[in-house]
């Protein structure tokens, strides 16, 4: 057999020297062995050319510093590769991702590139949610008009003759990836092989970051495409493309704005300023009014007296008031005991229980077949009633007249696997020393296509009756999801946070749901999760 054909692979770094080690270990690691590596350092200040040095075999080269583009061209100028990719230094490329992309440029001759998928991280290295990417056969340049789906430049193996006839544009400052992608798919075809090839580490340093660059070099992009839009398909394309551009990276710069000083004039404010004009007058009217608004707010709060302000404030006329430091008027609040130790049972029933149940209101279609709920069934049968064919009632005591098995969820063989089609399970993980052995017996005992209904206590107090001794456990969104994650498909899991600081002030002083606001209760801040809840499915395999 012959050898395969030579890869040469590119590295490109701007002062990005601590990220290099992990980028340059991903390409020398491939199962590819006909390989080159050549790090181009873009007149990097930090110590890449002693990082390079310690690996073996690399082709180190340095230019003055003149952008992306440019250090990707003197890349291909260093190359002897047939095939060619990119990547930047703070990335790297997954397993296999060379062979799988080889071969599929070695079965499609005619392809000018071969793309694969990529994975988003953030900088703890945990990875983030994305969206399934599109498998298009055919007519790339259109639905690159539209939006550049390819998104990750690493995720490209092109052929050596691209290069004769296409270069990277050093004018552009970035997207410069996607314009090379429309001027090559314009006239020749590539293939995509849906292999995952690499990673990308979204940081505080990304060029996306730059929202105003991107709206300005982006549209630049899609606008040098006008000339050679050839019929009314593309050009409703292109349309769409522009208004993406607009829309997506307008709303973005427009929430940037807003947590800027208004009266901040520079270089840089006044190239936002534009870009979002750019990006249509009504956004552009939008922030300029919600600003006028703050700064006429802001006015009020400098010149009005304090006390006004607060009485305002407490007939509902204004809500943003904040109150200078020492002057916050305590109120019925002034008090280190809470109004209930009960949890506000005397004072028309606890402020959380108005999430758990309009959880299961939500949820109601759930609750059916043959039903497990722990210590009692009485949601089982309000929420579920005549869908329910069996209830049982799980209890860990022996002397509960409803329970029809006895036990510790979280060491329960005596509950059948594979038997109920609903389990609720609502303010009682926290309860259990080994929580995540009972979510695996929820598993375990769940139907295929069975689900678990769960509420956990986030911001609480800690019970002075029977269960005070019992209370390990208060929960944040992060640690459901992660251990329902464990236990359950990850795409079978729903979590969801409700509460905000003054669902928690309340429910932490006892006071009672009837002396809550259907306004206030609703107002969702996920920095006071008062309950978490989760819905986690077994699949039907």
């Amino acid at each position: 057999m012959s050898e395969p054909k030579r890869l040469s692979v590119i590295i490109t770094s701007y002062n990005h020297a601590h990220y290099l080690p992990q980028a340059i270990s991903s390409a020398m690691q491939q199962d590819y062995a006909n390989k080159e590596i050549i790090v181009v350092d873009d007149g990097s200040t930090d110590n890449t050319k002693e990082v390079v040095a310690r690996f073996p075999d690399i082709k180190y080269v340095y230019q003055t510093n003149t952008g992306l583009s440019a250090a990707r061209n003197t890349g291909i100028d260093h190359s002897t590769g047939e095939y060619l990719v990119f990547l930047d230094a703070d990335d790297w490329f997954l397993e296999n991702a060379f062979s799988k992309s080889v071969a599929a440029l070695e079965a499609n001759h005619d392809a000018a590139f071969a793309y694969g998928t990529h994975i988003k991280l953030n900088e703890k290295n945990e990875e983030l949610p994305s969206k399934e990417k599109q498998d298009i056969a055919q007519k790339h340049y259109g639905h690159l008009l539209v939006h550049n789906f390819i998104a990750m430049h690493a995720a490209v193996f092109y052929r050596r003759w691209v290069f004769d006839k296409f270069r990277f544009d050093t004018n552009l400052k970035a997207c410069e990836d996607y314009d090379l992608f429309l001027k090559i798919t314009r006239n020749h075809p590539v293939v995509y092989h849906q292999h995952k090839v690499a990673a990308y580490r979204k940081h505080s340093e990304n060029m996306s970051g730059n929202v105003s660059l991107m709206i300005e070099t982006g549209l630049k992009v899609m606008q040098r495409q006008l000339p050679f839009l050839q019929n009314e398909e593309e050009r409703k394309q292109s349309a769409k493309g522009m208004l993406f551009w607009k829309s997506y990276y307008g709303s973005e710069l427009h929430a940037q704005l807003l947590k800027e000083s208004f009266l901040r004039i520079d270089k840089k404010r006044r190239q936002d300023l534009l870009s979002l004009f750019a990006c249509g007058k009504r956004l552009f009217l939008d922030y300029t009014t919600l600003k006028l608004r703050m700064g006429i707010k802001s006015f009020i709060r400098r010149k009005t007296p304090a006390i006004l302000l607060s009485l305002l404030h407490s007939n509902g006329f204004y809500k943003g008031y904040k109150p200078a430091t020492g002057k916050i008027r305590r109120g019925d609040f002034n008090t280190t005991q809470p109004f209930s130790t009960n949890f506000g049972y005397e004072r028309g029933g606890p402020v959380d229980r108005y999430y758990i149940e309009n959880f299961l209101a939500k949820n109601a279609a759930d609750i059916k077949g043959r039903v497990l709920e722990i210590g009692d069934n009485e949601y089982t049968l309000r929420f579920g009633g005549d869908k329910v064919i069996k209830s049982d009632v799980l209890h860990v005591e022996d002397n509960n007249a409803k329970a029809t098995f006895i036990g510790d969820l979280s060491n329960a063989p005596q509950l059948p696997g594979n038997t109920f089609d609903c389990i609720v399970l609502t303010q009682t993980l926290h309860l259990i020393y080994n929580h995540v052995d009972a979510l695996h017996t929820c598993y375990r005992i769940l139907k295929p296509g069975g689900v678990l209904l769960l509420t956990v206590p986030g911001i609480t107090h800690i019970d002075r009756g029977e269960w005070h001794d019992y209370w390990y456990w208060a929960y944040t969104q992060a640690a459901i999801n992660r251990m329902l994650k464990e236990v359950f498909p990850a795409d079978y899991v729903q979590t969801e946070t409700f509460g905000n600081v003054l669902v928690a002030t309340a429910f932490l002083y006892g006071m009672g749901l009837p002396e809550m606001k259907k306004e206030e209760m609703d107002a969702h801040d996920p920095h006071y999760q008062v309950i978490i809840t989760a819905r986690a499915a077994k699949p039907v395999l």
